[in-house]
């Protein structure tokens, strides 16, 4: 898919700065709500920005999304854990 941004001429100066790989932080920013909003995974994340998994978790760290891994999450790891442990 393709997306066309109009920014009025009389900005391109002051953006001009800005613009470079303008393409590329938009789509990260839009890639990071929608992980921030969960509504990706972090396989996700990589898929749409090419990133391997650490690369991941470099990229969300660097922003500031920290993994969405609850308490319940937490207690279910653990509880599969003893589960593998009484077998």
């Amino acid at each position: 898919m393709q997306i066309t941004i109009e920014i009025p001429d009389e900005y391109i100066h002051q953006l001009q700065p800005n613009l470079d790989n303008f393409s590329q932080r938009i789509l990260e920013t839009l890639v990071l709500e929608a992980y921030q909003a969960q509504q990706i995974t972090p396989a996700e994340v990589g898929h749409i920005l090419n990133l391997d998994r650490f690369a991941v978790d470099h990229f969300l760290k660097q922003k500031g999304a920290y993994s969405h891994y609850t308490l319940a999450d937490f207690d279910q790891d653990l509880q599969t854990i003893k589960n593998f442990q009484n077998q």
